[in-house]
């Protein structure tokens, strides 16, 4: 029985050590994020996340489906309660998807902000925005997410199209959230096409330039590509770049970030 226990011991050590989240056995991490979409591979992912027992920042937008209601409606609350038992992270992408296209200094010296939604009822129309209606649409993603998964998504968001301005990042802090882009090696073309960027091409691409630190950006499903990105280049871009020493993270360790979602940033004012 002394050397089962030995044995059952050392096996329980073992697999602690390869659960995602221990910072000790991650000195080269980098940080998979993945914005909605038509979620039409979104179960694919989860299960290649699964597998590889890699953890990630999921930023979401209640956009148009390949099937059920938006991507943060009640056909989906239960994928997304599944990945947070799962231990991903959350944060807000503007709950109709809302992409800035312009700042308009007002006479009273404040900024509102011309945006197009591409969800929702607005979808496709430009409107004027001030900073509370913003911080309104970041708020609602915010709150649609919790309700689903049961805790407080990061105080962080992500522009769609990543389309921000100085004065659209001060507007958005003030409420609270910090934004987060990618890194350049970590746009993973996912929304690409697939007659001129092939799945093998940008897996070769990305497995030459990733580099330690980066934030990696994909999508759950792109409209517009023909050969989907997910599961076919996700597992081995994570088994290869493992392989290369690295590994992976959410935001929430960020070093960018930590300080801000520790400190509770999302009461700020």
């Amino acid at each position: 029985m002394r050397h089962g226990s030995r044995a059952w011991a050392f096996l329980l050590a073992a697999m602690l050590v390869g659960l995602p989240g221990r910072a000790q056995d991650c000195s080269k991490p980098v940080y998979l994020t993945f914005d909605t979409g038509h979620m039409g591979v979104a179960e694919h992912i989860a299960a290649v996340l699964r597998r590889q027992q890699v953890r990630v920042t999921f930023f979401a937008a209640d956009e148009r489906t390949q099937v059920g209601d938006g991507s943060l409606g009640t056909h989906w609350a239960a994928w997304w309660r599944a990945r947070s038992d799962e231990g991903h992270e959350f944060a807000s992408h503007t709950l109709d998807h809302n992409y800035w296209r312009a700042d308009l200094p007002q006479p009273d010296g404040t900024v509102k902000f011309r945006v197009r939604a591409s969800a929702g009822p607005q979808a496709g129309k430009d409107q004027l925005w001030t900073t509370t209606q913003y911080c309104a649409a970041l708020d609602a993603a915010s709150a649609r997410l919790q309700q689903h998964t049961g805790r407080a998504p990061l105080p962080l968001f992500r522009a769609p199209g990543g389309k921000t301005s100085p004065a659209l990042l001060a507007a958005a802090r003030h409420c609270g959230y910090l934004h987060v882009g990618w890194s350049p090696a970590g746009f993973l073309g996912d929304e690409l096409s697939s007659a001129m960027y092939p799945n093998d091409v940008l897996l070769r691409r990305a497995l030459r330039d990733i580099r330690a630190g980066d934030v990696l950006m994909a999508h759950l499903g792109i409209w517009s590509r023909s050969d989907p990105w997910a599961p076919a280049v996700l597992e081995p871009l994570i088994e290869g770049l493992k392989a290369r020493g690295l590994c992976f993270r959410t935001l929430r360790e960020h070093p960018d970030y930590r300080s801000w979602i520790a400190q509770g940033a999302s009461g700020r004012k």
